[in-house]
């Protein structure tokens, strides 16, 4: 199991969910994933919901904002990425093209945040670890274990990250479509960048959870009322799905080798 005590700097650390159901979100993550949720208050009348495997954190569940339902934006789950100065990688991003649609600020004594749109549209959350560093438990059934960037243009995207997180990218040997597969400053693999998929798609950052079953995580998710995007598919390392939960919210599933 990949038991987490800190993050190299440049590497995704944490995510989170923001639904317009939290219950119900607490409800289906619980018993596909076999989370246990913990709600920890964040403000007047709402609740941050924990989840933990074996004790370990591993995501959260949040309300959506009301501004995002206002505009009409979908539930949607959120891709943290450690840095070591979020007010400098915010002001860098910046420098880069990218729109930083939260400047930094303070979560408490958990950390200190910023939300950030890369310039091809993709949103990601820049977080500098105070008491929380981030999930303590990835690359396990039921954790976070891959991050990966549907992007109109992977080139631009890599070069965008690389001068921001210290990226490098190596293509995938014979991926069609094209995959580059990125490692941060330490040399780990640490997701990777496609064209969007289906074609059309908008850019956004997928979030995959580890499964010991995909077919048997699949049923689940249909009788739990979410929907089956794309059926397991073989990637050779790993099969792999894609699946919203009841309220529209988009993730993946991964059934394969684990790193530690």
């Amino acid at each position: 199991m990949g038991e987490r005590t800190q993050y190299t700097p440049g590497t995704f650390s944490w995510a989170d969910l923001n639904t317009t159901d939290q219950d119900a979100a607490k409800t289906f993550y619980g018993a596909l994933l076999g989370w246990e949720l913990t709600d920890t208050p964040a403000g007047e009348g709402v609740v941050y919901s924990m989840a933990a495997i074996g004790g370990r954190w591993v995501g959260a569940i949040s309300p959506q904002p009301q501004q995002q339902r206002d505009a009409g934006a979908p539930p949607a789950w959120n891709s943290y990425v450690t840095v070591e100065d979020v007010d400098a990688a915010a002001t860098r991003a910046q420098e880069l093209g990218a729109t930083v649609h939260a400047p930094p600020f303070d979560v408490m004594q958990a950390g200190r945040m910023a939300v950030v749109q890369d310039p091809q549209g993709a949103w990601f959350l820049l977080w500098q670890a105070k008491d929380h560093i981030g999930a303590g438990l990835v690359n396990a059934p039921g954790a976070l274990v891959w991050n990966e960037l549907g992007s109109p243009d992977p080139d631009a995207s890599a070069k965008f990250y690389g001068d921001l997180l210290g990226w490098t990218t190596t293509p995938m040997e014979g991926a069609d479509p094209p995959y580059l597969v990125i490692q941060n400053a330490a040399g780990h693999s640490n997701g990777g960048i496609r064209p969007p998929a289906p074609p059309g798609t908008p850019p956004f950052w997928l979030v995959y959870f580890a499964t010991g079953d995909i077919e048997a995580s699949l049923a689940e998710v249909s009788k739990l009322g979410g929907t089956v995007l794309v059926a397991a598919t073989d990637i050779g390392i790993a099969k792999i799905a894609v699946v919203t939960d009841p309220q529209g919210a988009v993730f993946a599933l991964y059934d394969g080798a684990l790193d530690d």
